[in-house]
């Protein structure tokens, strides 16, 4: 397929709001017209796609920190791509970028909308994952949240997603002491002790998360890294050295319909005098230069091992983002759909 400006390409549009769990029915594919270029725009081909968790909350129509998806409207998230046409001084075709359109397969985007990349002979995809926002978050709760310090014991959940498996590896490169990891399959804590250096790690689907703390770490967490929320994070909390510092990057397991788990124990963060801080990576951006520098040389060097799970076709979206709601599906490390040649 073609990409011009006078031709078409295919966007994923929500058709409905789910009324509890999200389906395949709740998106629609669509094949659109793409926009005649205005000044100051470029026409990109997407090559990559980000699919992540977070795109469930927005497909409620309720208050949060980024708006809803419209319906019937094409879907946003990070994608990468190469420039096909231009309008706009300082972007010229043939270039990689990053932009923010993406689940669809062509987009027009105004110039200040896309971030060239110098990929220096690694892999673009990857500027979505390890060295894209996935990263930066790992990065901003271990160095800066958290401020993992030489000689720490740190829990990370769902430590084999994007996020979490980034986040235990750059606590390693920190000074921790020792590193563990939940995951949600058998085959997910082998990863993170055979392929990613996490000196142990459990499966949470046993329900026992404080046993497997209390094995893990006798002396008691000095830091949680925590996507997970829910019984993970009271677990951890009953785990807590005085002076603990928790990192809260996600609440997963209250994502898509689920009801919420109160935890019970929030005034244990009183008695251990610790510090739970949210973040959000959006509030942050402009320290993604200083982050890939830093991490760029660590996945350069393999100090940092990276996994992306990578489905090819546009169709495959919605698969990927209903798997990835659920910590059993097979998804390890950052998903990425691959789009098919379209030059």
């Amino acid at each position: 397929m073609m990409v011009t400006s006078k031709g078409r390409a295919r966007e994923w549009h929500l058709a409905r709001r789910p009324s509890a769990q999200a389906s395949a029915d709740d998106f629609s594919l669509v094949e659109a017209p793409i926009p005649e270029l205005r000044p100051g725009q470029v026409l990109v081909r997407n090559t990559h796609l980000s699919v992540d968790p977070y795109m469930r909350g927005r497909m409620d129509d309720r208050p949060s920190y980024i708006p809803p998806f419209p319906l019937n409207a094409p879907l946003e998230g990070g994608a990468v791509g190469v420039v096909v046409e231009s309008r706009a001084d300082g972007v010229k075709p043939g270039q990689v970028v990053e932009h923010f359109l993406g689940l669809r397969e062509a987009t027009v985007v105004d110039a200040a909308g896309v971030v060239p990349i110098d990929t220096d002979g690694l892999p673009a995809e990857i500027f979505l994952g390890v060295l894209g926002v996935t990263g930066l978050s790992a990065w901003l709760g271990i160095t800066q949240v958290a401020s993992v310090r030489p000689g720490d014991t740190v829990f990370v959940t769902g430590a084999a997603g994007a996020v979490g498996s980034i986040a235990g590896q750059l606590a390693r490169l920190r000074g921790a002491k020792r590193v563990i990891g939940s995951a949600g399959s058998s085959a997910k804590v082998r990863h993170l002790v055979d392929d990613l250096g996490f000196d142990t790690a459990f499966d949470h689907h046993d329900g026992a998360a404080g046993e497997h703390l209390a094995q893990a770490a006798p002396d008691g967490i000095d830091v949680v890294f925590d996507n997970v929320g829910g019984a993970q994070l009271e677990a951890a909390i009953d785990h807590l050295r005085v002076g603990a510092r928790l990192a809260l990057c996600g609440m997963a397991s209250q994502y898509d319909g689920r009801e919420p788990y109160g935890v019970r124990n929030l005034y244990e963060l009183i008695t251990k005098r610790a510090t739970a801080r949210g973040f959000l990576v959006t509030d942050h951006q402009d320290q993604m230069p200083a982050f890939r520098a830093e991490v760029g040389s660590w996945v350069r060097s393999g100090e940092i091992v990276h996994r992306q799970t990578v489905l090819d076709g546009i169709e495959r979206v919605p698969e990927v983002l209903l798997g990835l709601l659920h910590s059993g599906a097979a998804t390890i490390g950052k998903a990425v759909v691959r789009l098919q040649d379209q030059a």
